[in-house]
């Protein structure tokens, strides 16, 4: 082999092993922008992130519908319960307000209005915060969102994440946790049930449980990282996706 072909191709190696990471917007740019809105996606789109990522419920009426808690009461200041309440009712609350009176107004979206926000190129990570009960109807929205392939799944159940992958063979899905002694305890039956990856909790992300998550063929993301030092430090052990509140920040820094 010619010298000139050998420096480049340790050149291309070089890039690999310091391949840009993914910028994972936590409930979009919620550090500006009230979590699980439009306002949130449309921002984060606007600061260049790569994906979006969402938490979803599905509410009395079985429709998909963005929000963290299973509660209303932290984002609207009203308290409903999310499971043993109709859309109609979800919708007629703020979810904005508290965050500023420039957000007034902003309602508690269905998930195929956020899925409509995502660009050519760009991915949304949908957290799955309840149970299976929400597969039918989430692989309905999925289907006719015209986006189904720029959508990824992510769920700290870890029956749900196993059923999700079942019914989205094509879609990536990651395991999420915040306890290194239960990745350590399923981390080889992830890679055997198929999934993609594990998305962890950065505290417990350190360079051994990275190359045994790649012996196995496990992509590692992590979360929710708002420190471009904490963040360099994982993508240099090899994590791919920084979730992060300011993605702003981050792809400035990374």
């Amino acid at each position: 082999m010619k010298p000139y072909v050998v420096i480049v191709l340790l050149f291309l190696g070089n890039l690999t092993a310091h391949a840009q990471p993914s910028v994972i917007a936590h409930r979009g740019s919620s550090f500006a922008a009230p979590e699980n809105t439009e306002a949130a996606a449309r921002l984060a789109w606007q600061q260049n992130a790569d994906a979006v990522e969402l938490d979803i419920y599905l509410s009395k009426d079985n429709r998909v519908v963005v929000i963290h808690d299973s509660n209303t009461k932290r984002t609207t200041g009203q308290d409903y319960k999310v499971a043993e309440t109709s859309a109609e009712v979800l919708r007629t609350l703020d979810a904005g307000l508290w965050k500023g009176e420039q957000f007034k107004g902003e309602k508690i979206p269905f998930l195929e209005e956020m899925i409509a926000t995502v660009p050519e190129g760009k991915k949304m990570v949908v957290e799955i915060k309840c149970g299976v009960e929400v597969l039918p109807a989430l692989q309905q929205v999925a289907d006719r969102s015209g986006k189904k392939e720029q959508l990824i799944f992510i769920a700290f159940g870890w029956e749900t994440i196993v059923a999700t992958k079942q019914l989205f063979p094509e879609n990536a899905c990651y395991w999420l946790s915040s306890s290194a002694t239960a990745v350590q305890e399923k981390m080889e039956e992830a890679a055997k049930k198929g999934l993609d990856g594990i998305n962890l909790n950065y505290k417990i992300v350190d360079e051994k449980t990275v190359e045994q998550a790649k012996a196995l063929g496990l992509e590692v993301l992590s979360w929710t990282i708002d420190d471009p030092e904490e963040a360099r430090r994982l993508v240099k052990i090899g994590v791919t996706g920084i979730t992060t509140n300011r993605p702003d920040l981050m792809k400035s820094s990374l």
